[in-house]
């Protein structure tokens, strides 16, 4: 079990450096954007861009996850009929509805209430970056099959490494507006497609094989609206924002909302890491209780990155540097309280993803569409009660409402399909002990009395209930810092 713990380890720290090299990249420009455009227009910046993450879904409509599966039971001769069948039918498909986008750009443009000179021109360049982010879906997932990881791992960041240095061009160089951060992510989404093209070659047959497009459909489609439902807790609270409040406002939200960058990137490296393992493992003898391991690891380590961004990031956003400018705009740390709630949210995003593997591994995906679909009523409903009342803080709370529904959800459908016991023992009082320190946070925040001296006292007790409570063992410490030592 600890060479598959390790296997796992090694696999999320590749995807993990990636990651975070990539989305560190681009999480420059989040503050960046803040530094160049008013609160406004980084407002429209995120209402577009939900909505492209909203059609990225639509436009592989399973496909991906039924290749993964697929392909990693294939025999070698059908790879490539397996490889080319899901690909084909998404390339044709984006085609036609890319297509359809650019005809009909004017109307769209109308439609979502774009402002300026530049609102067409930003359509067009969104049909673009739709097309090609889907036509390489299927290409990644194979090379993550195939455990290229170094390969993944360095298109991904030269993709962001282009988009980040035209924006950079096209904003300070050019005087772009906006219109800018569409026109560098379609010529970087473009690039990338280019990169994949030998893959492609090698890959590809240009003939869709009925019989396995059948069963792919029947097996990616419920994937479909439980990834549209899963995208809409994602994406939906800014268009809502938007309707119920003004650009302004929804700017401040998006700048900030960005910040949960930190703990999306554990959650994304462990994703892009877990899905292949269990899918390899899952008929190990034990792999039941190597998946209950792999949850507690992932809480814990997800725990303690979690206390130590709620308490230190607002003095790490406040510091002042180059004449005066902080992390973010200066009219965007006003935002900065939902943050905490934003990184709760992604915890529970996390264990979703753990408890997606019974799922998975026993085809019950046709229960996906009720949990994601119950997760996004909950973000829904609760946008529209809170935001009125709260403002960004209601749309973060409507956030994290939603994650918690969907993965106790998945943990539900999951357990009564491929029942694994879990380590409650742990799990619990860790929970226990995030919930108490969130509460203790926003009393002494909203009561002017969070300090730094607090915080480190908050931080320490934190640590010192995780062994107390035994969520970690000093036994276990012990066998860390021994392999610590040996390396």
């Amino acid at each position: 079990m600890r060479s598959k713990l390790k296997e796992l380890s090694k696999d999320t720290v590749v995807y993990g450096i990636s990651t975070i090299v990539g989305r560190f990249l681009g999480f420059i420009l989040i503050p960046f954007y803040t530094q160049v455009f008013s609160t406004a227009e980084v407002g429209v910046y995120g209402f577009i861009y939900a909505y492209i993450a909203f059609f990225n879904i639509a436009f592989t409509y399973g496909m991906d996850a039924a290749f993964m599966k697929y392909s990693s039971i294939a025999k070698v001769m059908e790879k490539r009929k397996i490889f080319s069948t899901p690909y084909l039918l998404v390339f044709s498909s984006s085609f036609i509805i890319s297509t359809f986008i650019l005809l009909f750009k004017d109307s769209m443009a109308s439609f979502l209430d774009l402002g300026g000179e530049y609102s067409s021109i930003i359509i067009v360049y969104v049909a673009g970056i739709l097309f090609f982010d889907a036509v390489v879906q299927i290409p990644f997932a194979n090379l993550r099959l195939e455990r290229k990881t170094l390969k993944f791992a360095s298109i991904k960041i030269i993709n962001i490494c282009i988009n980040l240095s035209l924006n950079v061009i096209f904003i300070l160089v050019y005087h772009y507006g906006i219109e800018a951060i569409f026109l560098a992510n379609f010529i970087a989404s473009f690039i990338t497609f280019l990169i994949l093209l030998p893959d492609l070659s090698r890959h590809l047959i240009l003939k869709i094989d009925k019989e396995v497009m059948k069963k792919m459909i029947k097996f990616g489609i419920p994937y479909l609206p439980a990834s549209l439902a899963a995208m809409l807790v994602q994406a939906i609270d800014k268009p809502i924002m938007r309707y119920m409040t003004d650009d302004s406002t929804l700017g401040v939200y998006q700048a900030n909302y960005k910040l949960g960058i930190f703990m999306m990137l554990i959650v994304s490296m462990f994703q892009y890491a877990w899905q292949p393992f269990f899918l390899i493992n899952a008929k190990d003898e034990n792999a039941k209780e190597l998946f209950s391991k792999v949850l507690t690891f992932f809480l814990i380590v997800a725990g303690l990155v979690w206390v130590v961004l709620t308490l230190f990031i607002e003095d790490v956003a406040h510091i002042e540097f180059m004449n005066g400018k902080t992390l973010i705009g200066h009219d965007f740390l006003e935002g900065l309280v939902i943050v905490p709630i934003i990184l709760l949210g992604y915890v529970f995003h996390g264990m979703y993803v753990n408890f997606s593997a019974g799922v998975y591994i026993e085809e019950k995906t046709k229960y996906y569409p009720l949990v994601t679909g119950a997760g996004a009523i909950v973000n829904i409903v609760v946008n529209i009660l809170l935001i009125p009342v709260m403002g960004i803080i209601g749309a973060a709370l409507a956030t994290l409402a939603a994650y918690m529904v969907m993965a106790g959800g998945l943990f539900l459908v999951s357990q009564k399909f491929y029942k694994i016991k879990y380590e409650y023992s742990k799990i619990v009082p860790l929970m226990a002990i995030i919930f108490g320190t969130g509460a203790l946070y926003y009393y002494l925040y909203f009561n002017n009395a969070l300090n730094l001296p607090y915080k480190f006292f908050i931080l320490i007790g934190f640590l010192l209930l995780l062994i107390l409570l035994r969520v970690v063992r000093f036994d276990e410490l012990k066998k860390v810092g021994r392999a610590l030592i040996r390396r």
